[in-house]
């Protein structure tokens, strides 16, 4: 079926080139098509994905206000059920998906096209859906951004392996990284973002060679995505007219804290994830352990240990109440540590922002920051932390912006997301997600894929 759909295009391709008389132009057109049909199918995929996890986020907290006590059955039952799905039908689905995406880019040979297969395909697209679901519906603390990269990656891979031989074709590389890119941008809205993303994370190769492929691909993906939920922000507008120049001697000490915390936060995960690997026939004692620590946390500390975290970022920006208390700003820190070793699928990415949001409004309280000053150290918290976690500043800083359109202060958010950067590196070197491709990576040399992978 794929193989005459792309024959019946290639037909109507030749025939209108043939009345043009561009050979370059007809091999650059069916070169674009495959990419613009994997756009298409990654914007109707994530938006499909976004109103499920959106509809999963809120019935857990309607159950949640109604029968908190409850959560004490749901969120360990949930945490088991998210593992076990991945661990029965696709053990690559587990956590974000971004560095799944970044070891496929690095072993895109012809000698390791199967494990490529293995990384990117539709059961990992199944599994990622229905195990972030099943966590988000327990109340655990993750975002749907890094999987919706992994989805995104799977569907232009998938594409691109039913191309006919005879079609004129990219390399399988430049497939993945336009996909990640595409499904970053459909994600959070946020074409720019993606575009750097792939850049600044992704990229171990030259662009200039699939570089329309991949603007196109990031156009047609957002506007897929627009073309259903509307252009959408998001988060919104949030003030920040009128600031003080002394916020931005308070913007870099955000920026300090959240990068050091975000890269603390990353490195705890790693840490938790080597202890648990050493439980060995442990694991469902650990995910009722990790589930009711959660349930009583939320019951007796703090509602903000579950969740992705976007009502603490809309309240914080968009209202009068920019109080965050420290025990809140360590649950959503803590609740995406718990979340993500369990070892069921879900991102960092929206936790993350999260978090740092919470801190820029705790250190607005202690500096007496009120009003427009008081969002902008919530928007540098936010760059601060993503930043810690990535390691990728200008991703993390173009993000924030376009969630927002408030152009008038990317010097401020540039301004924290170097900051950041620097302070995380007295943590670690690496980043997050450079630390997890490695484990991915090793993997494959554990089961005689690869040559012997470098240390750490």
């Amino acid at each position: 079926m794929k193989g005459r759909l792309f024959q019946l295009l290639r037909r109507r391709a030749k025939y209108l080139f043939d009345l043009i008389g561009s050979e370059s132009l007809k091999r650059t057109f069916l070169q674009g098509v495959p990419f613009w049909v994997a756009s298409i199918l990654t914007g109707l995929l994530a938006v499909g994905y976004a109103q499920l996890f959106s509809y999963a986020e809120k019935l857990s907290e309607s159950i949640f206000h109604a029968y908190k006590w409850a959560f004490f059955i749901i969120t360990p039952l949930c945490f088991v059920a998210a593992w076990w799905v991945v661990k029965k039908w696709a053990s690559n689905a587990r956590g974000s998906g971004i560095p799944q995406v970044m070891a496929a880019l690095e072993l895109s040979t012809p000698r390791h096209q199967h494990k490529i297969d293995s990384l990117l395909n539709l059961r990992i697209i199944v599994v990622k859906i229905c195990s972030s679901l099943v966590m988000v519906l327990g109340g655990g603390a993750i975002g749907r951004e890094g999987p919706t990269i992994q989805l995104a990656g799977s569907v232009f891979r998938i594409v691109n392996r039913g191309i006919p031989a005879s079609w004129p074709r990219l390399s399988g590389q430049s497939f993945i990284l336009t996909g990640a890119a595409a499904g970053l941008a459909a994600a959070f809205n946020t074409p720019l973002g993606g575009l750097v993303f792939a850049v600044e994370e992704l990229a171990r190769i030259h662009v200039r060679y699939f570089r329309t492929a991949l603007f196109s691909a990031v156009i047609i993906a957002g506007l897929t995505a627009q073309g259903i939920l509307g252009p959408y922000l998001y988060l919104g507008y949030p003030d920040v007219s009128h600031l003080k120049f002394s916020v931005f001697f308070a913007v870099m000490l955000v920026a300090i804290i959240s990068g050091l915390a975000g890269s603390g936060m990353s490195r705890l995960i790693l840490q938790l994830m080597q202890w648990r690997s050493g439980l060995r026939n442990k694991n469902v004692a650990y995910l009722v352990a990790c589930g009711l620590v959660v349930a009583v946390l939320a019951n007796f500390v703090s509602y903000e240990i579950m969740g992705s975290g976007k009502e603490l970022m809309t309240r914080l920006l968009f209202t009068e109440n920019k109080d965050a208390e420290w025990h809140a700003v360590l649950m959503r820190v803590a609740g995406p540590v718990i979340s993500f070793t369990t070892g069921a699928a879900g991102g960092v990415f929206a936790p993350s922002l999260a978090a740092g949001a919470g801190i820029g409004a705790l250190v607005a309280g202690l500096m007496d920051f009120v009003g427009s000053n008081a969002n902008i150290l919530v928007l540098g918290g936010m760059v601060g932390f993503l930043t810690g976690v990535t390691r990728t500043p200008f991703t993390s800083a173009i993000l924030v912006l376009e969630m927002t359109d408030r152009h008038s202060v990317i010097f401020h958010l540039l301004l924290a997301a170097m900051v950041a950067n620097l302070a995380a590196i007295f943590i670690d070197k690496h980043s997050f997600y450079d630390r997890l491709k490695k484990q991915y990576l090793s993997e494959a040399h554990r089961a005689g894929d690869l040559p012997a992978a470098p240390p750490a």
